[in-house]
């Protein structure tokens, strides 16, 4: 008798403000920028720590200081710039990663994607961005439009930024391909703003679009 392949674990996604997520499978947590535009306890409870880039919206030190001093079992994966800032002080804890890199996390498998943030003007040097593909399901690019070389169920959408203009994100949900996607970098955009955006991105970008409030959830 040939053994039944286990049904995957169910997936759900509670968006936190701007570009921070939060990842639970099988009672265990991911969480993937916990930045200074985020909840103070975004990183809190989750084994896991993901952080695309040093931009302070998406790094915020005294975040992920409380959520590896709160779980000693906690971990953090990022590229060089962040891990620099956080290793000497939690020693085999903070994993530094780069685009083609894979490994698992808290029971979540995860590929590294990309490598250079967005341009925000050309007089201003671009930094270190990496994106993660979790479960081979969900993408989140962090401060880029990075094109994973894997097909994307869930595409985590940075919907409004000093680096993009709504046509380049629109072009970017239909290169991606997702059957959905749901906003993140958005604390910059307002409520009042927010139904141009949604119109624009539903009608044209060939995917499902869903904006989530903070603390809101989805299963996946």
């Amino acid at each position: 008798m040939n053994a039944q392949t286990p049904e995957p674990l169910p997936l759900t996604l509670t968006k936190q403000s701007h570009s921070c997520v939060r990842l639970e499978k099988g009672g265990r947590t991911l969480v993937i920028d916990p930045g200074g535009f985020s909840e103070r306890d975004a990183a809190i409870g989750a084994e896991a720590i993901l952080v695309t880039h040093e931009h302070p919206d998406h790094f915020d030190e005294e975040r992920l200081r409380a959520g590896l001093e709160t779980d000693p079992a906690a971990e953090i994966w990022t590229l060089r710039s962040v891990a620099d800032k956080l290793a000497a002080a939690f020693p085999g804890r903070v994993h530094t990663v780069g685009h083609g890199d894979t490994f698992s996390a808290a029971g979540f498998d995860v590929q590294v994607h990309g490598e250079l943030h967005a341009v925000i003007h050309p007089d201003l040097p671009r930094v270190t961005n990496v994106g993660f593909l979790v479960d081979g399901s969900l993408f989140h690019p962090g401060d880029a439009l990075t094109v994973p070389d894997h097909p994307v169920d869930t595409l985590m959408l940075p919907v409004m930024a000093p680096w993009s203009k709504i046509s380049e994100v629109i072009d970017y949900v239909r290169e991606v391909g997702p059957r959905r996607a749901i906003d993140v970098h958005d604390a910059l955009l307002t409520d009042l703003a927010r139904p141009v955006y949604d119109a624009h991105i539903g009608n044209l970008g060939r995917a499902d679009h869903e904006r989530l409030a903070p603390g809101e959830s989805r299963s996946l």
